[in-house]
């Protein structure tokens, strides 16, 4: 009985390894239902969760979050539908990877969860890395891109990244005291089987007495 986060640089293959890594150890795999169960708290569709979460911490987010404050939406608002924001949806995020955890037994992808669960017991985090142009190879061959193409999108993913760690107030998120192991996945030839396998021995490690 145990919860594992799995954070990573785009284009490690991590969503990859975290799937593999839940199907062996049979635990429940978390990515988009933490989208789903924010949509349903705050009361808004799926896809305005996710257009604060492709868009966090950009300047147009920012310059609307102040303009337009939650008080004047709820005025003009029925009850039957909600508001959400950067703020709001951190916030949100907080309570529902908790409530996740809670649950035990998931592999949770991404989302502060190394952060938010930090403190949890039987908790395990995990980061996964790789070179840049193992990060583009992979990407071109999972989702058919050009070279240049991966590239942009490697590019805009960790600036996204970088600006969604800042709206919490952590920059350290690839640093190695945060886990229990990082995996270079260049080193290991970009294997999704190797990483996750691997991950399910450390778990089992761990948690012999």
């Amino acid at each position: 009985m145990s919860v594992v986060t799995i954070s990573r640089q785009f284009g490690a293959a991590g969503r990859e390894v975290a799937k593999r890594a839940a199907e062996l150890l049979d635990y429940t795999f978390i990515d988009v239902e933490i989208t789903r169960m924010i949509a349903k708290q705050a009361k808004v569709t799926p896809d305005w969760v996710q257009s604060i979460e492709k868009e966090a911490g950009g300047k147009f987010l920012n310059i609307i979050t102040k303009l337009v404050s939650r008080d004047f939406l709820e005025r003009i608002l029925d009850d039957t539908r909600g508001y959400i924001d950067q703020n709001i949806y951190i916030t949100t995020l907080y309570d529902v990877i908790k409530k996740f955890a809670d649950e035990d037994n998931v592999v949770i992808l991404g989302r502060y969860g190394q952060y938010i669960l930090k403190d949890l017991k039987d908790t395990f985090h995990f980061l996964l890395v790789a070179e840049e142009n193992d990060r583009v190879n992979f990407l071109k061959n999972e989702f058919d891109l050009l070279p240049t193409q991966a590239a942009n999108v490697i590019k805009r993913q960790d600036k996204r990244r970088l600006n969604m760690y800042r709206k919490i107030g952590k920059e350290d998120y690839d640093k190695a005291k945060l886990y229990h192991v990082v995996f270079n996945m260049s080193k290991m030839d970009m294997n999704v089987e190797k990483a996750s396998t691997a991950i399910v021995e450390f778990i089992k490690l761990c948690k012999k007495k």
